[in-house]
């Protein structure tokens, strides 16, 4: 008899539903799968305490981004949502938190993982089997659609892994990271998953939704209906105890605007809501240290056709543009802060007007301050899921992120902030033209900005008629999945009052002093580079090239300084071109010279936390 095939259905007698999912929910089994399901990994002597989270473990927050899988438009995809969440939480734990994190791409799940339904539902389980069998790629790769193979999204390698130029064209990358499940298995029961979480990281979970659950907005929560019909899938993180009441700590997928910043308590050890009778685990297996990399390559025909697909691409585009601009690196997406008629915003003395520069230290990288990744929690890559010049936008947002971090030493939110959003609003600049960099943290002053779960990045811009509308500035929808080639917009809404972040001060900055000052004491900046075929193919090292820089075109945040053993020094770099570039989407540059007038033109914006809804953190509180 087929164990594992055999335990599909016993687990849908005991109420898993196998019919069309709610319209709000997204679980659906597969009664003909088959599973390679592994024994659960027991560790002896081990006493588990009464109060756990991975959100804080001595004072380390080792999980990643809440998401949101109802936007752009509706998908039921929470079982590809709860599977990749638990995977690059256990990627987190076992780096040790030094970032940035790597996010599990759901898209590839819901094109490729064909035993599931796509946005019409699917199974954890049957996540946890495709990525053992097939790979998975990380979100830079392959961004989220909120659409699968059974509504316009069907699996091809574009799905796996992509990137696109200004020409229109994408195309599947020829090297890229794969991460791989160890194995994986079923976990029930409060005492086994408690071990199970303590142990060796989160877990996911079937659970039945009630309107009650939507409408969660925090404390302990009990479900009085006594519902057990499970119909959605969310991640465990942690466990405790309020208030004598002992709960499950729950992260779901409906973003940070639901519940308390988009984590729940449920009441725990009587299974409610059916949370304690279906749960999953999965090990990753270790495909980033050095020397363990999985990378995945084309084959040499398809390399050479996708050469010249990309060369007849490139001139058709010269031949039919009227002004013939040169090639792709020499499109602007940043304008030139001389063009900025909007001035600084200074309240505090700058920090190279009160440190002593020669105090600095050597070294500084604030993705390891003494042990602990202060980095926002994500490398993005602006050209996916189609060519967009929001570097502007990527380097700002993810500095001003790294300062939340900073100023807030990593509590149990993930800071990362909503492109899209801004870009619906066309603050600061569009796709096709680039936008001034010092606008972004002008309109963190004014106006704040949002969560990346209120909106997340499509690339593109939008139709004059819909612009700064609200709801297309944070948004929720509700199902059936749209057919292919349509929205449903009629099934989504503006979200009433999501948390705003702001911006209390900006500035600009240039020259290596000034910009170590400011780095080191209030954390990241953004900067002005010129883009060249070179940097396009970096690969690692300290970067440097001898070229006249008459303007520059392209904006990264600089995360600090360092110096090699042959005491050449450089910066640390955060590009927006997915990890798939350079160093793990990161770069050295050279520090005073050949450096692409990295010095010329840096901006900054200081988090205002307590407009934020944050209290700051001291340093005798931390």
């Amino acid at each position: 008899m087929d164990l594992t095939k055999t335990f599909v259905f016993v687990a849908i007698l005991v109420g898993l539903s196998l019919a069309a999912p709610n319209l709000n929910q997204g679980l659906w089994i597969n009664p003909e799968a088959e599973l390679d399901v592994s024994p659960r990994k027991i560790v002896e002597g081990v006493e588990v305490p009464a109060n756990f989270t991975w959100q804080d473990k001595d004072g380390i927050n080792y999980l990643t981004l809440v998401k949101n899988q109802h936007i752009p438009q509706y998908c039921g995809s929470c079982w590809a949502f709860a599977a990749t969440s638990v995977l690059s939480d256990r990627i987190k734990i076992q780096r040790n938190a030094m970032g940035p994190d790597l996010h599990m791409s759901p898209q590839v799940l819901l094109s490729c993982a064909k035993e599931n339904r796509g946005c019409s539902g699917g199974w954890h389980l049957l996540a946890y089997k495709y990525i053992k069998d097939n790979g998975i790629t990380d979100e830079t790769c392959s961004a989220y659609l909120a659409r699968g193979h059974k509504n316009g999204a069907d699996c091809e390698a574009q799905y796996l892994c992509k990137n696109c130029d200004k020409y229109g064209n994408c195309w599947p990358m020829e090297e890229y990271p794969k991460y791989y499940v160890e194995d994986y298995g079923f976990v029930s029961g409060e005492k086994d998953m408690m071990e199970e979480i303590y142990n060796w990281g989160p877990i996911s979970c079937t659970i039945a939704v009630t309107e009650e659950v939507h409408a969660y907005t925090g404390g302990v929560f009990r479900d009085t209906t006594g519902r057990k019909e499970r119909d959605h899938v969310v991640e465990i993180t942690g466990f405790g105890e309020e208030n004598g009441v002992k709960y499950w700590e729950i992260r779901n997928s409906w973003g940070t605007y639901w519940g308390d910043e988009g984590f729940m308590k449920l009441v725990r050890g009587i299974d409610n809501l059916g949370i304690e009778t279906n749960c999953s685990w999965a090990n990753v297996k270790n495909s980033w240290d050095a020397g363990k990399e999985i990378i995945h390559r084309i084959s040499d025909q398809d390399r050479t056709q996708l050469q010249k697909d990309k060369l007849y691409q490139s001139v058709k585009y010269q031949l039919t543009r009227k002004d013939r601009e040169a090639e792709m690196y020499e499109t602007k997406c940043r304008l030139d802060s001389r063009e900025y008629t909007g001035g600084e915003k200074i309240l505090t003395p700058r920090p190279h007007e009160y440190l002593n520069l020669e105090d600095l230290p050597e070294n500084l990288d604030w993705r390891n301050v003494s042990g602990v990744s202060y980095a926002s929690t994500w490398v993005t890559n602006q050209h996916v899921p189609q060519y967009c010049g929001s570097c502007f936008l990527q380097a700002t947002t993810a500095s001003l992120a790294d300062r939340f971090n900073i100023l807030l030493k990593r509590t149990n939110i993930n800071f990362a902030f909503s492109v899209q959003s801004l870009m619906n609003c066309a603050f600061g600049g569009k796709c096709a033209t680039g936008g001034h960099p010092i606008e972004v943290y002008q309109y963190a002053d004014t106006d704040g900005i949002l969560h990346n779960s209120c909106m997340n990045y499509e690339s593109k811009d939008i139709e004059e008629d819909g612009l700064c509308d609200p709801i297309n500035v944070c948004r929720d929808c509700q199902g059936p999945p749209p057919p292919d080639g349509e929205q449903s917009l009629e099934n989504c809404w503006a979200v009433d009052n999501p948390r705003k972040y702001y911006a209390s001060e900006y500035g600009q900055v240039q020259g290596v002093d000034k910009m170590k000052a400011e780095i080191f004491a209030r954390g990241p900046i953004s900067c002005g580079i010129k883009t060249t075929p070179n940097l396009y193919n970096y690969t690692g090292g300290v970067y440097s090239e001898v070229r006249e820089i008459t303007d520059l075109t392209h904006e990264i945040s600089v995360l600090g300084w360092g110096k090699t053993t042959e005491g050449e020094e450089y910066w640390i770099a955060r590009n927006s071109w997915g990890t798939y570039w350079g160093e793990g989407g990161f770069f050295k540059i050279s520090m005073y010279e050949n450096n692409l007038g990295i010095t010329r033109d840096c901006c900054f914006g200081v988090p205002d936390v307590e407009r934020s809804g944050f209290k700051t953190v001291t340093t005798e509180e931390s």
